[in-house]
């Protein structure tokens, strides 16, 4: 029989309504998302950013979810309809896109508090009690039912998701509490180039995941507030936390394992070296983050394609992968593939070599490749003979670009620029 605490929790996820904020541009991805939004970007092997807090609301048993989008969101769009499209609205589950459409005024959205606010009459609909904002740029498995628990059990108007982290890694980047020791927020500092360290944790800070969870009323007072505030950037780390916190009830949540109280997988890919980084952690043997745990799967859409074939055994010509992550639709034709991974739909022909790379859905490479360190972005089709990250003068040469790890980008653009040259 549940407990009174498995019965609680599952109140509580059918009373609330999730909206995934998904309308980044992700600048730092640089050409990567020169045609998508951020949450749309590949990862995994099969998967999109997306598929990560859409896949946590569904196995925590929160059914009722929205999608805000804004840049350049038509293959998010695509995406969400094909691989999530199938939930009944009648059985109380749906998820809906809500695309910037200039509800309240003739702005489009400004900011994260004011991507909710232009929906504000949406959510009221849904009826729920309470409202969680979700980021949809970042990759993790997080049950959320805890979370909506620790903020009903604390009486809080606004809970605040957490992380430690590094502080060179949050300047600048993050949204940084400082807590008292009941985790009451008594300070948030916006991006902060210097940020507050964690009392007895030298180097870490304390840092925002961007998610947080509202007593519904209360959020509907404080957006209206901040909308009539002149001079207000519409955003929750800017604006809506900063005024809240000394006259409200907000704490943070730590985002912990709870059987070892240690940090859970938790990655931003907000940049090409930590997209290229978070990708090939997923090689490893036993890699942090379990794609393959049965108890939490990660939904997505797929294609119906054929199993990924090797084929040769003849000499120099052997199709092989080793400590490699190969998708559906895969074919490596007389080629080794060393610690990459290959999403769907990718051709590999003879007498390449491929290290340590990303290569999205339906690349193909030529013959006689050699590819390192790299990123090659959807349906690029690679030159016989090309070297890609062997050499970095020449990969600039070729107009691709080279991050400060030695990352190599290669898009579809930036061969046809090398083409005409």
């Amino acid at each position: 029989m549940p407990s009174y605490q498995d019965r609680n929790i599952s109140r509580l996820t059918r009373d609330t309504y999730a909206l995934i904020l998904a309308g980044g541009r992700g600048s730092r991805l640089h050409e990567l998302t020169d045609w998508r939004a951020k949450p749309a970007t590949f990862f995994g092997g099969k998967f999109r950013i997306i598929d990560f807090p859409l896949s946590n609301c569904i196995n925590s048993g929160i059914r009722k979810i929205g999608i805000a989008t804004q840049y350049k969101s038509h293959s998010l769009i695509r995406h969400v309809n094909r691989g999530w499209g199938h939930f009944k609205k009648e059985l109380g589950e749906s998820i809906e896109i809500l695309p910037a459409s200039q509800r309240f005024g003739e702005k489009w959205y400004m900011g994260t508090a004011d991507a909710v606010f232009q929906n504000i009459d949406i959510i009221r609909h849904e009826l729920p009690k309470y409202v969680m904002i979700l980021s949809g740029d970042h990759v993790y498995r997080m049950d959320y039912g805890p979370l909506l628990a620790k903020h009903v059990d604390s009486g809080a108007d606004m809970t605040v998701c957490c992380i430690e982290v590094p502080c060179e890694e949050a300047a600048g980047s993050f949204g940084v509490m400082t807590v008292d020791e009941d985790h009451r927020v008594v300070r948030f500092d916006e991006k902060p180039e210097q940020p507050s360290e964690v009392p007895g944790k030298p180097g870490t800070t304390l840092a925002s995941m961007g998610n947080y969870v509202f007593n519904t009323e209360f959020l509907f007072d404080q957006l209206a507030k901040d909308a009539e505030q002149d001079g207000s950037s519409g955003d929750f780390g800017n604006d809506i936390i900063p005024n809240i916190i000394k006259s409200h009830k907000v704490y943070a949540f730590p985002f912990k394992d709870p059987d070892s109280d240690k940090q859970p997988y938790w990655r931003d890919v907000g940049t090409l070296d930590s997209f290229w980084e978070a990708n090939m952690e997923l090689v490893e043997p036993e890699p942090h983050l379990d794609m393959y745990d049965e108890n939490w799967p990660i939904w997505t859409y797929q294609e119906q394609t054929a199993p990924a074939k090797f084929v040769y055994d003849k000499g120099a010509r052997r199709g092989i992968a080793i400590d490699s992550t190969v998708s559906g639709g895969v074919i490596v034709s007389g080629s080794t593939v060393k610690r990459s991974l290959l999403f769907s739909k990718v051709r590999v022909n003879s007498y390449c070599t491929i290290e340590e790379s990303v290569i999205l859905p339906g690349a193909i490479i030529g013959r006689g490749c050699q590819i390192k360190k790299a990123i090659i972005d959807r349906s690029c089709v690679i030159p016989d003979g090309l070297e890609i990250g062997v050499n970095h003068d020449n990969d600039q040469a070729n107009g691709f670009r080279v991050t400060e790890k030695g990352v190599v980008l290669v898009t579809r653009d930036m061969l046809a620029a090398m083409a005409l040259k």
